[in-house]
């Protein structure tokens, strides 16, 4: 595994790296003054405000889910870190608008605990607040304890609701409410072939023998559920939907939106090839696709494998799901 990183000092990966992503789109977002916050440039008024974050690395997740129809300002932490608690508050309170603020984000333990000292500083101001934690990675938990499930790509959909229903002009608490139920609606599993590498250091995230992958892996490297010899794509889909399937409850008819998403360094050739064989077992089982997705959207950096995530629809989200988007890095066109 190569230790090659295109940088300067490793100490400033992150600053450098959030200049250059703001002056690259700088027609939609802006850098907060003083933290390691992006801020929508175009955001509705009078409405929820939404701020969603975590580690760096996981690229475009999080500041690239910024814009319209999605958050209204990302809160930057430092390679796979979260960001600090001041870096909450001064990124939310950049973008209150006084209809309270909506935070959305992974269930991790750093990520829960500065968010949360994050919502208490905006509450000692008046400022009222909710948060919906992403816990999607069936893997990473028994079903009996879900809540101690990983947030992983199930976030690309989370925001999108999160986002339609603030600018739907929806309450806080409505808002909050419509998004805890989409996040209650997904489910994620994926497979790690190839370590990804944190810039500056000589070490690999994790380590994988030359023919071995592992289901259920995490984004920084947490362990999965099993570590077996490289197999047939149409084999790993198998294995991924045989343990997603039962979890969810899933029965003909249901509904879903599909991601098939890379982790860093699996090709759109290799997604294709996956989603060949998802949808063969998806029509199989009478579960039918409302609209699919492959792309790069949470990433650990040039980490090799890829990720399934299924979001359950009904009436409701659909609505949600349907009205329009747009950031660089991801946009639906609306219905």
């Amino acid at each position: 595994m190569s230790t090659k990183k295109i940088i300067n000092n490793p100490d400033d990966v992150v600053s450098e790296m959030m200049e250059g992503f703001i002056l690259a789109n700088e027609k939609y977002v802006t850098k907060h003054p003083e933290v390691n916050g992006v801020i929508s440039k175009n955001p509705r008024k009078g409405k929820v405000a939404l701020v969603i974050g975590g580690g760096s690395g996981h690229e475009p997740m999080f500041a690239g889910f910024v814009g319209k129809g999605l958050a209204d300002a990302a809160a930057c932490g430092n390679i796979f870190a979260s960001p600090d608690p001041n870096t909450i508050y001064e990124t939310a309170s950049e973008v209150n608008d006084g209809k309270g603020v909506l935070f959305v984000y992974g269930n991790y333990a750093g990520d829960n605990l500065n968010f949360d000292m994050g919502e208490e500083f905006l509450n000692d101001e008046g400022i009222p607040t909710a948060h919906v934690r992403v816990m999607d990675d069936v893997a990473s938990a028994p079903r009996s304890r879900a809540f101690d499930r990983r947030g992983i790509a199930g976030d690309v959909f989370v925001v999108k609701i999160a986002g339609a229903a603030c600018d739907a002009g929806l309450s806080l608490e409505e808002a909050a409410g419509v998004t805890q139920k989409a996040s209650g609606n997904i489910r994620s599993i994926g497979i790690a072939t190839e370590p990804g590498q944190i810039p500056g250091l000589d070490k690999p995230i994790f380590e994988l023998g030359e023919n071995e992958i592992e289901y259920g892996m995490g984004l920084h490297g947490e362990p999965g559920v099993k570590r077996t010899e490289m197999q047939p794509a149409d084999e790993l889909v198998t294995v991924l939907y045989n343990h997603i399937i039962p979890d969810f409850d899933l029965r003909a008819g249901d509904e879903v939106c599909v991601l098939v998403n890379s982790l860093g360094s699996t090709t759109m050739i290799e997604m294709s090839i996956v989603y060949r064989k998802l949808r063969e077992l998806l029509d199989r089982d009478g579960i039918k696709v409302y609209d699919s997705d492959l792309n790069h959207y949470c990433t650990s950096q040039e980490m090799g494998g890829f990720s399934i995530t299924l979001f359950k629809l009904d009436e409701e989200l659909k609505k949600y799901y349907d009205a329009p988007c747009y950031c660089p890095y991801y946009a639906k066109e609306g219905k």
